[in-house]
């Protein structure tokens, strides 16, 4: 294991004042009280950096483009100053056999407290050989690696639920790692790909707190998928007032009505998008005039219609919403029922100091 994160922040000048800002911001993000921002910060300038292990299988390498792209934290920052990330295929310098080698010796010195990430589904068919690595399959090698996982995270929707290899008629028989990984914790990141700061904030989480945040029925951290993208949406008034966008060039769409009748997913799907955007906070599929298409939710593109307004039952999105279509006239009102109240990650913390950050 690495030494104190708080030795990496020293050798390289970062200051109490920032890196106290830094830690209060993320902890808003995270839906956690104001107090959590300090509470934050000494658990993470006590912490050690720990082991990750990021695992590519049945994927198209979106997650990890998508991780890249993070602003807060970076993924460099996350790399080189929060966690040793000691084998992942896309961003490590090691090819074949050394890559491979590496994989092993951290799951050997770290066993037990590494932190297991999972891109990418997992196919059963034809045992297992639809897609291999070094000649093993996706299935006997997250097998071996979750043994001595402390924690797995499921990057994507591939990884969470089966994403699209999984939609029918599933030629490759694609799984999801919870569908086959019983006796871990499990944090469902899901999305295609997943928005690159809830990826981060996650493994910040982990490395604050040592746990899991709380997640909700699916498995997903409630911090950010607590709340559907309809709840939160900027054109939601437009709603409200029944004021629809027919096609994607009528007046209504150059106006900024709602795209509910155009197709989008927002009132099934849970997800954070509507306020912490893509692209650095910079916009997100919706403002940029497209509807949802409810990536983040199971079997999403079985649910199919991506220019279709949702129907009575919202099934296969499972989400136990129900829609009713009033009057050609006054367009559509969706009733969302059951909706997942937004969760607020609490955790307790002992005070750890923080004079050893350069003043």
């Amino acid at each position: 294991m690495q030494g104190p994160l708080i030795e990496s922040l020293v050798r390289q000048g970062v200051s109490r004042r920032t890196f106290l800002k830094y830690c209060a911001t993320l902890a808003s993000m995270m839906a956690l009280p104001p107090t959590a921002g300090r509470a934050m910060a000494a658990a993470m300038a006590a912490s050690r950096r720990p082991s990750v292990i990021w695992l590519p299988f049945q994927e198209c390498t979106g997650c990890t483009e998508s991780i890249t792209r993070s602003h807060s934290p970076t993924i460099e920052g996350m790399i080189f100053d929060l966690i040793s990330l000691d084998y992942q295929e896309t961003l490590m310098a090691a090819a074949g056999f050394q890559a491979e080698q590496a994989r092993h010796s951290a799951m050997k010195d770290n066993f037990g407290k590494y932190l297991l990430i999972v891109d990418g589904s997992i196919p059963l068919g034809q045992n297992g050989a639809y897609s291999c690595i070094g000649g093993r399959s996706n299935v006997d090698i997250l097998k071996e690696a979750a043994e001595g996982a402390a924690a797995i995270i499921a990057m994507g929707t591939c990884a969470s639920y089966g994403g699209i290899p999984k939609a029918n008629p599933n030629p490759t028989g694609a799984v999801s790692v919870s569908d086959l990984i019983k006796n871990k914790p499990i944090v469902n990141i899901p999305g295609c790909p997943p928005i690159p700061v809830v990826m981060t904030g996650v493994l910040a989480h982990y490395l604050t707190f040592g746990s899991l945040p709380d997640l909700d029925d699916k498995g997903r951290p409630k911090a950010f998928f607590g709340e559907t993208i309809h709840d939160r949406c900027y054109r939601r008034p437009f709603y409200d007032q029944g004021k629809f966008a027919k096609t994607f060039d009528d007046e209504g769409a150059r106006n900024g009505w709602c795209l509910f009748e155009l197709g989008c997913k927002g009132p099934v799907t849970h997800n954070a998008c509507a306020t912490v955007k893509w692209n650095g906070g910079t916009s997100w599929p919706v403002e940029s005039g497209h509807g949802c298409l409810g990536c983040s939710e199971p079997d999403f593109w079985d649910a199919g219609g991506f220019y279709k307004a949702l129907s009575v039952p919202a099934d296969p999105l499972r989400n136990g919403a129900a829609a009713a279509v009033v009057g050609a006239g006054t367009g559509v009102a969706v009733g969302i029922a059951n909706r997942v109240k937004q969760g607020s990650a609490r955790s307790s913390h002992e005070t750890t100091t923080l004079d050893d950050l350069e003043k």
